[in-house]
């Protein structure tokens, strides 16, 4: 497990998260926390706490949403706030190139690329949350109101 915990990917999330609160820690599970029903598991809470971070593609850029592991995005809000037409999930190759992490362990933070963030309005039931850290066996939790202020996202309602 300790091997997991010197990959780049994790190295590079733990990064900023330090930097932004040296008392955050990373949890490496047993199991995945591939997807929110899983990391729930290994946790044992609501599947809400667990952050999906999800990369949408526009046609000329790309937008993180972090979605609360009990809803879906909604295509639709978010072509409305972003005023556009044009929104779809995007490849994998983008996300890895784009966040530098896979899916299943893509961190709200220490991403390669600069990109816009937009968290999800149902996170806010949380006092804490849960978030991947660059693999899919890596989580760190963290306040609701810290993970506002970590990503500089921007809390709005993207779910269905």
């Amino acid at each position: 497990m300790n091997s997991i915990l010197n990959k780049e990917s994790v190295k590079r999330a733990e990064k900023s998260i330090k930097e932004f609160d040296p008392e955050l820690k990373i949890l490496c599970l047993e199991q995945t926390a591939r997807t929110a029903v899983d990391a729930s598991t290994a946790l044992g809470c609501n599947v809400g706490a667990i952050v999906k971070s999800l990369l949408f593609k526009t046609s000329e850029s790309f937008v993180l949403c972090l979605v609360s592991g009990d809803k879906r995005c909604s295509l639709n809000k978010l072509k409305k706030i972003l005023d556009i037409k044009d929104v779809s999930m995007a490849h994998p190759k983008d996300v890895k190139e784009i966040t530098g992490y896979t899916i299943g362990g893509v961190s709200p933070v220490g991403h390669l690329k600069k990109i816009k963030i937009y968290i999800d309005n149902n996170l806010k039931r949380f006092t804490k949350v849960f978030a991947a850290a660059g693999h899919p066996n890596c989580i760190f939790e963290i306040k609701f109101d810290q993970l506002t202020k970590l990503t500089s996202g921007e809390i709005v309602d993207i779910t269905v």
